[in-house]
């Protein structure tokens, strides 16, 4: 019974460092409201690979974990963003743009949940890699105007509900006797990043910007093979038409 609630606890672990992240942010600690979406994103990692490990899925599991995703990713880090650059902005543009991004990433959640996959790879941003890219560039509202941190804040949500597919990591395996590290490992996480909050924010946005980046970059991709494809067909088709005209 004890080992089939282990996965759980890393998920309530997420969860409540959602909560806490957007109750620092109301307290305007916001680099610490950041790091703890951050570190809900290494316990989001961990409780699915540790259920395999175990071998104890479950769809309760997997219910509460999107149901914590919610929270600590679509949730905290619109909060963070709305604090740091929209909040004195016309408040119908600033609660509507702050709205949008965690219903985006609750129907992402939905579609996740009921749509077979595809081998290797998610469709559309996940959750947890768009609110860390939000709750991180946050950090950076002194640099970046408000108007910039709005359209990153819509485009991170077309692309969680977008069929860009983004390589997924998750289905690397965790050998059972890892699972006795996992809790060290995030301690040392949990140290390193209360000492240098700043510091690692910006370093993991910059990495989780390059994985987002990713997906838009293969969405332009596609959309440019497919226009070039319909203007090879139509001169391919005025050319039969004016040979057999």
């Amino acid at each position: 019974m004890i080992q089939k609630s282990i996965p759980s606890l890393f998920t309530i672990g997420n969860l409540m460092l959602g909560m806490f992240g957007i109750m620092m942010a109301l307290d305007g600690k916001l680099s610490m409201a950041a790091i703890m979406v951050i570190i809900a994103m290494l316990l989001d990692g961990l409780d699915g690979r540790v259920a395999r490990a175990l071998k104890c899925e479950s769809e309760f599991g997997k219910e509460l974990d999107s149901l914590s995703d919610v929270v600590s990713f679509g949730v905290a880090p619109a909060l963070i963003m709305y604090v740091t650059s929209l909040q004195d902005l016309n408040s119908a543009l600033g609660w509507t743009v702050t709205a949008i991004f965690p219903v985006f990433g609750a129907l992402r959640l939905a579609r996740f949940n009921v749509r077979p996959g595809i081998p290797g790879y998610f469709v559309g941003l996940p959750i947890p890699a768009a609110g860390g890219v939000l709750a991180t560039l946050a950090l950076f509202n002194k640099d970046v105007s408000a108007p910039f941190m709005i359209v990153a804040s819509l485009l991170l949500s077309y692309l969680m509900v977008s069929t860009v597919k983004y390589p997924n990591f998750k289905k690397v395996g965790l050998p059972k006797k890892a699972v006795l590290i996992a809790p060290v490992v995030i301690v040392v996480a949990v140290a390193v990043a209360v000492v240098f909050p700043e510091q690692i924010a910006k370093m993991i946005f910059a990495l989780l910007a390059l994985y987002a980046l990713y997906g838009f970059k293969q969405n332009i991709d596609r959309l440019t093979a497919r226009r070039r494809h319909r203007r090879r067909r139509r001169s391919e088709d005025k050319v039969y038409q004016s040979k057999n005209g």
